[in-house]
């Protein structure tokens, strides 16, 4: 099957989706031009935790936590965040596995990256101080 219109996802088609910070792939079930309503089959992003209008600040009221969709869940997702995917499809557990590892890697690097920068702005906070 082929798009139906710039839009439109006709159903049975497999596509990656953004959906509430994170990635899927998913089996597109119906479309209206706006936004397009995809079953859930892999991850490949997993979704940020924390407030999403205070990025990084750990100190907000509320620090959300933010699962990843659950297989074959059916989400709504704007028509603009939908796009043909042609790859091979993994299987749900693992890539959930993987796109939550990969995004606490990412988290772990941004913490060193800020402690050693805390470290570094300290040192100069002392000659400064001189």
């Amino acid at each position: 099957m082929t798009k139906m219109s710039d839009r439109e996802y006709a159903p049975g088609q497999i596509v990656k989706a953004a959906y509430k910070t994170g990635e899927y792939i998913g089996e597109v079930m119906e479309s209206d031009g706006r936004r397009t309503l995809v079953q859930v089959l892999a991850v490949l992003s997993h979704p940020k935790q924390g407030d999403l209008h205070h990025p990084n600040d750990p100190d907000v009221a509320m620090f959300h936590e933010r699962p990843a969709s659950a297989y074959r869940e059916k989400v709504w997702v704007p028509a603009g965040s939908v796009q043909l995917y042609s790859g091979e499809v993994p299987e749900y557990k693992a890539s959930l596995l993987a796109a939550a590892e990969t995004e606490a890697e990412r988290l772990d690097r941004l913490q060193r990256w800020a402690g050693r920068s805390l470290e570094t702005i300290q040192e100069l906070l002392r000659q400064y101080r001189q």
